[in-house]
């Protein structure tokens, strides 16, 4: 299993939880369990939703930690199997049963693995310009993903605060809905910080979610 994703799945999991005063070692054993087995993806997907399923408090997360469980494959898992795995008719086929699954942070994360491999700092604008290519014609479908991102740039040099009190009046897309203040308190603040998670539980609407999320995402890239 990959460090980073089991110390983001673990940080995470203890923001939820302490936010909505519960308690949450035994997911979190479950899911390390069901994330370090070695099995086919969509077995692994299958015992995945079953934890969910037994810890219904936590379902919110289910879809974020998903991609967790794709980046697990992409960084860990596939490494034990052929190399040329991924273009196969096997990935193709999970690819098709699993397009329905997962949010957009899959994106993020397999950016900020890229900014640890080239060695840069991660940034907003480089994710947006240089990794989703939003200025390119060819992809307009991410510069419409993205166009919350996209023209509220300035918030990811603002505050937390800030960041929270935007979202509840922009008329976010369906996409980045939940992502978008989890995704910019990130830009704001790429290293975990204190501060930060305390700001999004004063601030926030989704407190619980935006905490858990913005924990996920820093600790996966502080233990890259």
């Amino acid at each position: 299993m990959n460090n980073s994703v089991e110390q983001a799945i673990v940080a995470s999991l203890d923001q939820f939880a302490a936010v909505n005063k519960i308690e949450s070692l035994a997911i979190e054993q479950r899911l390390i369990e069901v994330f370090s087995k070695d099995m086919n993806f969509l077995e692994k997907v299958a015992e995945f939703d079953e934890v969910f399923d037994e810890h219904p408090k936590f379902d919110e997360l289910r879809e974020v930690f998903f991609d967790l469980l794709m980046i697990n494959f992409f960084t860990s898992d596939v490494n034990k199997l052929e190399e040329d795995y991924l273009d196969s008719k096997e990935w193709e086929n999970i690819e098709e049963e699993t397009i329905d699954r997962g949010t957009e942070l899959l994106n993020l994360l397999l950016y900020i693995n890229e900014c640890h491999d080239e060695e840069i700092k991660p940034g907003l604008e480089d994710f947006l310009k240089e990794f989703l290519l939003v200025e390119e014609d060819e992809f307009q479908d991410e510069f419409h993903i993205y166009e919350d991102l996209i023209s509220n740039q300035q918030l990811a040099e603002s505050s937390v605060e800030d960041i929270c009190s935007n979202a509840d009046i922009i008329e976010l897309s369906e996409e980045m809905e939940e992502l978008f203040v989890p995704f910019m308190s990130f830009f704001l603040q790429p290293n975990v910080n204190v501060n930060t998670q305390q700001e999004l539980i004063n601030f926030s609407n989704n407190k619980s979610f935006d905490v858990a999320v913005y924990t996920l995402i820093a600790n996966f890239n502080k233990n890259r």
